[in-house]
């Protein structure tokens, strides 16, 4: 018996390789992330490659995956990918958490300042560990009924619920990311129950389509849509995630929210080294 076998088979074989790549695993406040130092551009990850590194079982495990490059003018950029392999928008708790990595390969105190898609932001590390994060000025929140709509960076719709706990968070958030408004670029959804002055959340994100532990964006997002709508008068806000707290702090004047901050943990989990297949 003759055993033939296409030539396109073969190509593919002798061209494929494994390669192995060095990792660190950050979470902050339950959101977990893959961060990568490619200050010397050696990776150029594809969509099929990250969401293979962010599987739960068959990769590390992450909401998403972050690298850390050069950029002119700052300590770093830093480039955020979601668990689906497409690159998206600015990342909160990522953004405290490569904040954390940073420091760890550059060195610096305690203040830094980088870059990402949504423009520069600072940051400093508190003696806690903790990590104080700049996110961006929001000129316009949008009242959706009851609701707000609002870009924190990345863009979240807020919701007020009365019993958070038993909310079948999924069937709802469908209901609104999938709607006419926003089932083709997609929305993160967030709902929200004040319990004397403090907030409690959870966040379905676009992209990981599931809910996620904590939202930095989502958590700042969170915070001044209950304060645009009168449900909270302070410019600090503590939020209670799913997988921590956090603080949200503002200044508030002539209907703009400037110097935002997001504050909570940013811990290094692990290190470690995957291989992937090239071809």
């Amino acid at each position: 018996m003759v055993l033939r076998l296409k030539s396109v088979n073969l190509d593919f074989i002798m061209k494929s390789t494994s390669k192995s790549m060095k990792f660190n695993k950050y979470q902050g406040a339950g959101n977990d992330f893959v961060i990568i130092d490619n200050r010397n551009q050696e990776w150029s990850l594809t969509a099929q490659q990250i969401e293979h590194i962010c599987d739960r079982r068959f990769g590390i495990g992450a909401d998403g995956l972050m690298l850390l490059e050069n950029a002119d003018g700052f300590d770093f950029r830093m480039v955020y990918y979601n668990s689906d392999g497409n690159e998206s928008t600015m990342c909160g708790n990522g953004g405290r958490c490569i904040v954390k990595f940073a420091q760890s390969i550059l060195g610096f105190q305690s203040n830094c300042r980088f870059i990402a898609v949504d423009g520069p932001h600072r940051a400093k590390i508190n003696d806690d560990g903790s990590v104080s994060l700049e996110m961006i000025d929001v000129d316009q929140v949008e009242a959706v009924g009851k609701d707000c709509y609002l870009n924190t960076g990345s863009p979240h719709y807020v919701q007020m619920v009365d019993d958070l706990a038993q909310l079948p968070i999924i069937e709802k958030a469908h209901a609104i990311r999938y709607n006419d408004r926003f089932k083709e670029k997609g929305t993160n959804v967030n709902f929200i129950q004040i319990d004397n002055g403090e907030l409690n959340i959870r966040t379905y994100e676009r992209g990981v389509e599931d809910e996620t532990l904590a939202c930095g964006t989502g958590v700042t997002a969170a915070a001044i849509a209950a304060h645009f709508l009168g449900l909270v008068e302070q410019d600090l806000i503590k939020v209670h995630a799913v997988g921590g707290d956090l603080n949200v702090n503002f200044v508030y004047q002539d209907g703009r929210y400037t110097s935002v901050y997001l504050q909570g943990p940013a811990e290094k989990v692990f290190e470690g080294e995957i291989c992937l297949t090239t071809s």
